[in-house]
């Protein structure tokens, strides 16, 4: 959030003290209106308090008619002029209606109390009459020997007297734009000295100026003035937007922490109830798993939902599409043909076995003896049984799965007479070679097979790429 801002002050000013017609804000018939300018650098620590470094420069003016003087008991007629007084302080800012009303009322408005403390550097011109005897006069501490701090009038040579100074005040602001805002601001300058107007209550005398160049203590109070004025600001910072209709939206820019609240920034968490929750479970839930899927009429093997041959007779050997196969006859035509060893491949159907099971079934065992009588008439061809599963369960239990399988169908070729046991490769790869997406039904029974490859026994593996093999 941008954080820094400028602001111009602009107004007029008026005096609190001896020599002040009235004693509030009305002004005198020989006092005249008077103002001043200011800037200000603020930074804003959270949306209620924010400092400012403030800057003041202006003219201060009062008169007094009959001021009495107890030295001399004369009386006279007044008149200071502060020409230009140079002010600086450190402030400290509130938040007013974020503190007490919150952030969703008053939403383009900002209200400050401010409060601090620094250094004013002035001098004064006195003009005098005495009432009594007409005689006038006038004296200046703008001179080589003026003062230097509050208490001690030490005339070390510095034209400007320099005193503590304590700011506080009150600040309306409206947001404009983006980047600008307008406000009014009173501030009330308490100054720890009794001579911005030269003049310690009853103590001085203008004439012969006792009471002025030396330090005491009247019967009247420090003295003070007040600021009025228009104060513009300026909000600096990157991509700056505003909130619309008490509403934020971090991703349009930049707020300015001076009006925005940073927790109406942060999105609030979404907590669905019951009725959300059970709309989103429907919407998720998976289709309906058609029933044929676990329905095989014909007990061969293939599910009804993919049997291309629905009613084939019980113990026939068929493809994966579940197509009766005439393996007597593939054999033979492998045998008639006496394929050379370059040429000694052929891929039969696959090995059947029940769901998460690696018992074979009687169908796939005749496949099997039928290979093994190929084998042993054929010496320049070995076997490669290659196991796979689908995606259903974890990676480590496919592969586990595939190779029961394959070991089942290695143990069954021995047993069954196949001469050379070391003709056989068994290969598994549990899912991580599918055929087909394991995101349908027929994707997933498309990849749960067992594959039977003869090869030449002058490879050095199967046509698989990688893989588990042993």
């Amino acid at each position: 959030m941008n954080t820094w801002s400028i602001t111009g002050y602009g107004g007029i000013t008026k005096f609190f003290g001896d020599l002040s017609q009235y004693n509030g804000f009305r002004r005198g018939d020989r006092e005249v209106l008077t103002g001043g300018w200011g800037l200000s650098v603020n930074k804003q620590l959270s949306p209620i308090f924010g400092v400012q470094i403030v800057g003041y420069n202006g003219r201060l003016q009062g008169a007094k008619d009959n001021h009495l003087s107890s030295l001399s008991n004369r009386t006279y007629s007044a008149t200071f002029n502060s020409p230009s007084f140079v002010q600086v302080t450190l402030d400290g800012t509130m938040n007013l209606n974020r503190l007490l009303l919150g952030y969703k009322k008053l939403l383009r408005w900002k209200f400050d109390a401010h409060l601090g403390a620094g250094i004013i550097y002035y001098h004064t011109d006195i003009d005098w009459t005495d009432v009594n005897t007409g005689q006038v006069g006038n004296f200046s501490t703008n001179t080589d020997a003026s003062s230097k701090t509050a208490g001690k009038w030490e005339r070390n040579g510095s034209t400007y007297t320099r005193e503590w100074v304590v700011p506080a005040g009150f600040t309306l602001h409206y947001e404009l734009t983006p980047r600008f805002d307008l406000g009014l601001d009173y501030t009330h300058n308490f100054v720890n000295t009794e001579k911005i107007d030269a003049t310690v209550g009853g103590l001085s005398d203008y004439d012969s100026q006792q009471g002025i160049w030396t330090f005491a203590k009247g019967d009247s109070k420090n003295d003070s003035y007040g600021m009025l004025s228009l104060a513009l600001t300026y909000k600096l910072g990157k991509n700056a937007v505003r909130a619309k209709g008490g509403k934020y939206d971090a991703a349009s820019g930049r707020y300015h922490l001076r009006w925005a609240n940073p927790q109406s920034l942060i999105p609030v968490p979404y907590n669905p109830t019951m009725e959300d929750a059970d709309s989103i479970a429907k919407a998720n839930m998976p289709k309906p798993v058609d029933p044929r899927l676990y329905t095989d009429s014909d007990g061969d093997g293939v599910a009804d939902l993919f049997d291309k041959e629905p009613n084939t007779p019980a113990g026939s050997i068929v493809s994966g599409g579940g197509v009766a196969l005439d393996i007597d006859k593939i054999i033979r035509d492998a045998i008639k043909n006496n394929l050379p060893k370059d040429e000694c491949e052929a891929l039969f159907s696959n090995i059947e076995f029940d769901t998460d099971k690696a018992i074979i079934r009687n169908p796939s065992k005749e496949t099997l003896s039928k290979v093994v009588e190929l084998l042993n008439m054929r010496t320049n061809c070995r076997i490669v049984l290659v196991g796979h599963t689908d995606a259903r369960a974890s990676d480590s239990y496919n592969v586990s799965l595939s190779r029961r399988r394959v070991d089942a169908a290695k143990r069954f070729l021995v047993r069954a007479g196949l001469t050379d046991p070391s003709r056989i490769i068994a290969e598994y790869y549990g899912e991580y070679r599918p055929i087909a997406e394991n995101t349908t039904v027929e994707g997933l029974q498309s990849n749960r097979r067992v594959e039977i490859k003869i090869l030449p026994n002058n490879s050095i593996r199967s046509t698989y790429p990688a893989g588990f093999r042993r």
